[in-house]
């Protein structure tokens, strides 16, 4: 037996499907499908919120300078305020690593829900539904690859379908 992709939820073998506590034998699966959601406006409004945490100092430290040149006080305060303006810009530095890392896996993770199906003893079955589209791509990609390698039952199983609202099958080779 041959494992394609594991974690804590998700077991993709040469035999076998399994996502929490169900199973499914690759052999009863006659085609597999995918399905991509609406976006999320969660994770929208939290990149958002990222960009605005980023955007937040330096905002801070233009207004500084610009109230230094509008105020006409001495040289002595004018530098002062430029300088606590600039010190606050700077400040932003490693806190945008970490936003920006933020940033990235929002990227990496998506801003949809993926679901995975199949037909499973003549009717439609959701297999899996996740908003992690990186871990959703590699887990599909596992079955893939599974159903591949499996022997082939008979020529209209174990086919694989496009993305999309409906299955659109491909033949096995």
């Amino acid at each position: 037996m041959t494992t394609y992709y594991d974690d804590r939820s998700v077991r993709v073998t040469s035999t076998a499907l399994r996502v929490d506590d169900r199973s499914w034998p690759l052999a009863e699966l006659t085609m597999v499908w995918h399905r991509r959601g609406s976006r999320s406006w969660r994770v929208l409004a939290g990149r958002g919120a990222i960009g605005a945490a980023l955007a937040g100092p330096l905002v801070a430290a233009l207004l500084g300078i610009a109230l230094a040149v509008w105020l006409h006080r001495s040289l002595t305060v004018t530098i002062a305020i430029v300088g606590a303006s600039v010190l606050v810009g700077l400040a932003v530095g490693p806190l945008a690593d970490v936003l920006f890392e933020h940033l990235d896996r929002s990227y990496v993770r998506g801003s949809r829900e993926w679901e995975m199906w199949a037909t499973w003893q003549g009717r439609p079955v959701r297999l899996l539904s996740t908003g992690d589209a990186l871990r959703f791509g590699q887990i599909y990609r596992a079955v893939q690859r599974a159903m591949e390698r499996a022997p082939a039952a008979a020529p209209a199983q174990n086919s694989i379908g496009s993305s999309g609202s409906r299955p659109s099958p491909r033949s096995r080779p």
